[in-house]
């Protein structure tokens, strides 16, 4: 009785051993393709959060030198403007869109794309399609001649046009663009250059 009770014990050990190895490698295998999957899916929504159109590609070759405009436009309120509330929507729209340039510099790299290069005729752009609000050269060169209360009223009223325009383009970008971080830039553009736009017509305004 002894030796068989023994050897029923070893057998039972034996059986309940091997369920267990059966039992961690179905677990193990679970973890493996819960661990694949993910690891497959992260590729995939990089690859769709990554996509970018045709569109995406002509906002930001059209913002670039639409941005680099205002740019130049705002540099010259330093030493021209007499308002001080002018020389600080001035500064402020040269913070917002230099790093905005930067940023669409690098979509257009990556995307192997031709980056508008900065100092291009602004005359030529102004008939583009996208390329609403854009100064002509004769509107730039007035505005560099103007002084005091005249660059004031000149630079404001150009700048609403200009920021009329880029808000314009936004929203198509907003509508037809596919790349997300370019469209979540339109919307941006949008709210912060409306913004701007009520500013400057109170500047204008007097008020």
């Amino acid at each position: 009785m002894t030796i068989r009770t023994l050897t029923r014990r070893a057998a039972l050990l034996a059986v309940t051993a091997t369920a267990s190895v059966a039992l961690a490698a179905c677990g193990g295998g679970d973890g493996a393709a819960r661990a694949g999957h993910g690891a497959q899916a992260s590729p995939s929504a990089s690859a769709t959060a990554g996509a970018h159109n045709a569109q995406d590609v002509s906002f930001a070759q059209g913002m670039i030198p639409h941005h680099q405009q205002a740019l130049e436009m705002a540099k010259l309120a330093d030493g021209r403007a007499s308002s001080a509330r002018v020389k600080d929507l001035a500064a402020r729209i040269e913070k917002a869109q230099d790093p905005e340039i930067r940023t669409m510099t690098g979509w257009l790299t990556a995307w192997g794309e031709q980056v508008p290069m900065a100092g291009m005729d602004h005359s030529g752009h102004s008939g583009m399609t996208g390329m609403a609000g854009m100064m002509s050269d004769d509107d730039m060169a007035a505005l560099k001649k103007a002084t005091g209360a005249d660059f004031d009223s000149r630079f404001l009223s150009l700048m609403v046009e200009h920021h009329r325009g880029a808000v314009e383009m936004a929203g198509t970008e907003r509508t037809k663009g596919a790349y997300g971080p370019a469209r979540t830039m339109a919307g941006d553009i949008v709210r912060a250059q409306n913004a701007e736009i009520r500013e400057m017509e109170r500047l204008l305004g007097g008020s």
